[in-house]
């Protein structure tokens, strides 16, 4: 059995990325979406999903490249003199893993983001993290504590499956292979961990090696080479002037989840884009 969870990430960054998720969900094919609760459009976020019943909302944890949820001087050793996280996540994570007192502080700022997300009223259907932040093991530790009181939401599992990458993406074979093999490996213990406290997990996802050409063309041949299982295909839509680097084709990607071809491929294979709740609910 195939099962395929369509996500984008972002939901709340900021208003031309809330707008690009909408209608992505209302005209494509997108089943989901990552809320950042610090992020500077959460309201209007959380107010379009409130007029979309059908969308999945999950959490999208942010300790990197963004603001915190907490007050700065309640997260010093998280943030740069601006009040922001940093943009290095490699540096930071070194850090945080290291520091007792950065894991406390941590830890109490994803307890807040998890709090932010309750105090909409929004079902949680999934957690998963910024840059895929939630790899890490102070983060995987705060979620395996966290999540069963919150309705024990299912957790993005992000390892790309390098035979369907490859075969779908046709390039990048050295690229492709090195994100395989390091999120394999990074992802280990995260999965034992969330396992042992009941925390369900997609098996395979695209879009790692492809963050930000998730393009029509992208789509359609990853559709083409879905492997057993649940599998969720994430990209970041937007609208246009959305604060990501140029490098990031967002307008692209949200006509890829719109595109007519798109829409008619997946009709094709007899899928459904669901949920998270909704892939694990049988």
């Amino acid at each position: 059995m195939k099962s395929l969870i369509v996500t984008a990430d972002d939901f709340g960054m900021t208003v031309p990325v809330n707008e690009a998720i909408e209608a992505s969900h209302k005209n494509g094919i997108l089943s989901a979406t990552s809320l950042m609760t610090g992020g500077e459009a959460f309201a209007d976020a959380v107010d379009r999903a409130r007029q979309l019943p059908e969308l999945g909302v999950g959490l999208h944890i942010h300790l990197v490249d963004s603001r915190p949820v907490l007050p700065p001087e309640q997260v010093p050793d998280l943030v740069g003199p601006d009040g922001n996280f940093s943009n290095n996540p490699e540096v930071f994570g070194f850090k945080l893993f290291f520091s007792p007192e950065m894991r406390r502080q941590a830890e109490a700022e994803i307890t807040a983001q998890f709090e932010r997300f309750e105090k909409t009223g929004l079902v949680m259907d999934h957690v998963n993290g910024h840059h895929h932040f939630h790899m890490h093991p102070v983060v995987t530790d705060a979620i395996a504590k966290l999540a069963p009181k919150f309705g024990s939401p299912p957790v993005r599992f992000p390892v790309e499956p390098f035979g369907p990458s490859l075969q779908a993406g046709g390039d990048k074979p050295i690229r492709r292979f090195f994100n395989w093999a390091f999120y394999a490996g990074l992802t280990h213990r995260m999965r034992k961990k969330l396992e042992s406290v009941n925390l369900k997990l997609n098996d395979h996802v695209f879009g790692v090696t492809d963050t930000g050409g998730m393009t029509e063309d992208r789509i359609l041949a990853y559709l083409d080479h879905l492997p057993e299982g649940v599998t969720e295909l994430y990209a970041h839509p937007a609208m246009g002037g959305d604060g990501r680097p140029q490098s990031y084709p967002s307008f692209e990607e949200y006509r890829g989840l719109i595109s007519p071809a798109v829409h008619a491929k997946v009709a094709a294979l007899g899928l459904h884009p669901l949920t998270f709740k909704a892939a694990f609910a049988s």
